[in-house]
């Protein structure tokens, strides 16, 4: 009796050689499963990611590896301020920083949230990002207010793309700032894209948009030609920078 073929393929635990499958394999259902299996290692991360692909299963499962279609992207001068969100940076009472905080951003990142008790955000992600992190490769941007962390983001960064992965607020638009900050640094920088994975009706109405998995891969291969920008990072855009980039 022979086993059942599976959908796509099972790596081993310790693999870290197998590339990944062409994303255009994906599975239609579910959206855009590659793989399953394999290691988190930095090597195997940065692979993924260069050709489309990030890990994201829930606590139990193997590692599950997507490339879903469509794709959202969030281009860094697209960023969408509501009226209140303007206001609320213009207010300036907060500060902001880069890559100082990087595991607190990922703990706040895997707190439970109403409804939602569970996290996809395991702590072997958490110890896989931090390794990047140590490699400059995965970056954290936060927002303090009297000394605490109220909100940011996390990512990984390669070529001149910005991988979104999670954020987080503790206060009221926390991650609405920080999202803000990043693009206005990432345009600064002369980033192409922050690739938000799965369009989500929140991540809309910041402005990001969809595009079919076939052109984002041709976007991001365009992105993979350009040196990726290391870390650790620091700020290099100030409140009247911000100001002029909201117009």
């Amino acid at each position: 009796m022979t086993e059942p073929r599976l959908p796509v393929p099972w790596l081993a635990a310790d693999d870290e050689t197998t590339p990944l499958p062409d994303p255009e394999t994906a599975m239609a259902d579910p959206n855009g499963l590659v793989a399953i299996g394999g290691s988190l290692s930095p090597r195997r991360l940065e692979s993924a990611y260069r050709r489309g692909i990030f890990p994201w299963y829930s606590p139990g499962e193997p590692i599950l590896w997507w490339s879903p279609d469509p794709r959202a992207i969030l281009r860094p001068g697209a960023f969408h301020v509501s009226r209140s969100l303007r206001r609320a940076l213009r207010r300036h009472d907060y500060r902001v920083t880069l890559d100082t905080a990087f595991d607190a951003v990922v703990s706040g990142c895997a707190a439970p949230r109403p409804g939602q008790p569970e996290t996809w955000i395991t702590p072997a992600m958490h110890a896989a990002y931090s390794r990047l992190h140590v490699l400059g490769l995965a970056h954290a941007i936060e927002i303090w207010r009297d000394g605490h962390l109220v909100g940011g983001l996390y990512g990984v960064s390669l070529g001149r793309a910005f991988f979104g992965e999670s954020m987080f607020s503790a206060r009221v638009n926390g991650s609405k700032i920080a999202m803000a900050w990043l693009c206005c640094q990432l345009e600064h920088w002369g980033f192409d894209f922050l690739d938000c994975q799965m369009p989500t009706d929140h991540l809309m109405q910041l402005g990001a948009e969809t595009m079919p998995r076939k052109r984002f891969l041709m976007a991001l291969a365009a992105s993979q030609r350009a040196s990726t920008h290391p870390g650790p990072w620091s700020l290099e855009i100030r409140a009247d920078d911000l100001d002029a980039w909201l117009g």
